[in-house]
């Protein structure tokens, strides 16, 4: 049966339009680190090469390599990590610092992650390609919910947030948030992005 992340991770990836608590385990995936305006084009081409490797993965049997464990699933959704440059004192895109990511199944290897970048490098620039890396990431206690909106007002869902945590004996532990995209951001107007917003807490 296909892998589905909408049907079997909706506590991860689905959370409804207000606060709620989850504890992550460890999860697998490809990453990449950039900053600036992801407005920017370099943005854009990170994203590709990251697509481009998973995508490499999800296609070995059509190309005749089956991984052992392998089994078919639906890619994950692009995610991201987001903080500004120490030293910031106030928000300002072009100084935003950026590690994106998709996640991976659970057969994945080291040795097919290299093979998936070469198969990668022949679409995408390989600079961005030798950047990629294969990591696991245990993101523990967080605060998570859905922002329906534009990428410029998720601050209301953060204050809510915030408002949950001061209500609910929790602290947020930085100003650094991840983000999971729900809908693809260059075909949805601005005011119907669907964006999972999340970031680590602790009890008081």
């Amino acid at each position: 049966m296909k892998y589905e992340w909408r049907k079997q991770d909706k506590n991860i990836y689905l959370p409804k339009a207000k606060p709620e608590i989850i504890d992550l385990e460890p999860m697998t995936y490809i990453t990449i680190q950039g900053k600036g305006n992801p407005n920017h084009p370099l943005f854009s081409e990170l994203v590709t090469a990251l697509y481009a490797t998973s995508y490499a993965i999800k296609m070995m049997p059509k190309k005749g390599d089956i991984p052992e464990g392998y089994y078919d699933y639906t890619v994950f959704p692009l995610e991201g990590f987001w903080s500004l440059e120490p030293g910031s004192l106030a928000f300002d895109k072009e100084k935003l610092t950026y590690k994106i990511m998709l996640r991976q199944p659970d057969f994945i290897t080291p040795e097919l992650f290299e093979m998936a970048k070469e198969k990668a490098a022949k679409k995408v620039a390989e600079e961005h390609v030798n950047q990629l890396k294969l990591e696991e990431i245990t993101e523990g206690l967080n605060l998570q919910m859905l922002h329906v909106g534009s990428f410029d007002n998720e601050a209301t869902s953060f204050a809510k947030m915030e408002a949950f945590c001061e209500e609910n004996n929790l602290e947020r532990l930085s100003k650094n948030h991840k983000e999971i995209y729900l809908s693809d951001f260059k075909k949805v107007a601005p005011e119907k992005l669907k964006t999972t917003l999340r970031f680590e807490i602790k009890y008081k």
